[in-house]
């Protein structure tokens, strides 16, 4: 599924960036079962590789694998690099994968970051994964931020040990930024209507006798406001807490309909 058609369906995506050979092609396999082509050399993935992973609960998210980070990149790979890298950018989520045996990973974490904040990916929402434990005889474990979302997962993607804890993490850290609103349109906010089951975002609908509609909603927030701002239209009243602790109930009206 190319990103154009991720976006038109409100998918969220996950990005998995990280330090050349800590592992990436090998977590990615391990997650989705897609039997990437692996070997430990430089740009053994050069193009994005996009596949379904499914998180507990029948949630399901899309994984983009991207090139392996470098210091001083070559200059005829730096469009391509950048090209790449594209999917971090526009993602929900970043895996930074970190080779927790490497004496030299906090100099690749903060090579990785400069290059993220170098693409304005810098605001993406990250979780810390520390690869390769089975090379350090440590436990798989995993540390939460201030808001209880998991900020770093210690595991082994050769051995799968951790990867519970990680899908966990991924499911609870977008699952706060999906929401279920309710959301009503008047009868002459029919192209608005339209558009919300293009997206593939209504999950049910309700005909009012005034002909307009109540529409139960599924969307990343992120995707919600942009859809709301696009279309010019404005929420009376809105709670701000995530699903499914609650729905975001809206009315909503359009300007110069």
């Amino acid at each position: 599924m190319n990103r154009r058609n991720r976006v038109r369906a409100e998918i969220p995506t996950v990005a998995l960036v990280g330090y050349t050979n800590a592992g990436k092609s090998t977590l990615f396999n391990a997650l989705t079962d897609a039997g990437v082509y692996v070997e430990d050399q430089l740009f053994a993935t050069l193009d994005p590789t996009v596949r379904r992973l499914d998180l507990p609960e029948g949630e399901h998210v899309v994984l983009a694998d991207t090139v392996g980070f470098i210091r001083d990149l070559p200059h005829e790979l730096v469009a391509a690099f950048k090209s790449t890298l594209q999917e971090a950018r526009e993602a929900d989520l970043i895996l930074h994968l970190i080779d927790a045996s490497d004496p030299n990973r906090w100099q690749r974490v903060r090579q990785v970051n400069a290059v993220l904040k170098q693409l304005e990916a810098d605001q993406v929402p990250q979780i810390r994964v520390y690869n390769k434990i089975d090379k350090m005889d440590r436990e798989p474990r995993m540390t939460n931020n201030r808001h209880g979302e998991g900020r770093a997962v210690w595991l082994s993607a050769a051995s799968g040990e951790g990867l519970p804890m990680l899908t966990g993490a991924i499911a609870n850290r977008l699952r706060r930024k999906m929401l279920h609103p309710v959301i009503r349109l008047q009868s002459v906010q029919g192209r608005q209507r339209a558009k919300l089951f293009e997206l593939g975002a209504v999950l049910s609908e309700q005909v009012l006798d005034d002909g307009g509609w109540t529409l139960e909603l599924r969307m990343m927030e992120k995707d919600l406001r942009r859809f709301l701002k696009r279309e010019n239209l404005q929420i009376e009243q809105a709670s701000n807490q995530p699903e499914p602790a609650s729905r975001m109930a809206m009315a909503t009206t359009a300007a110069n309909e």
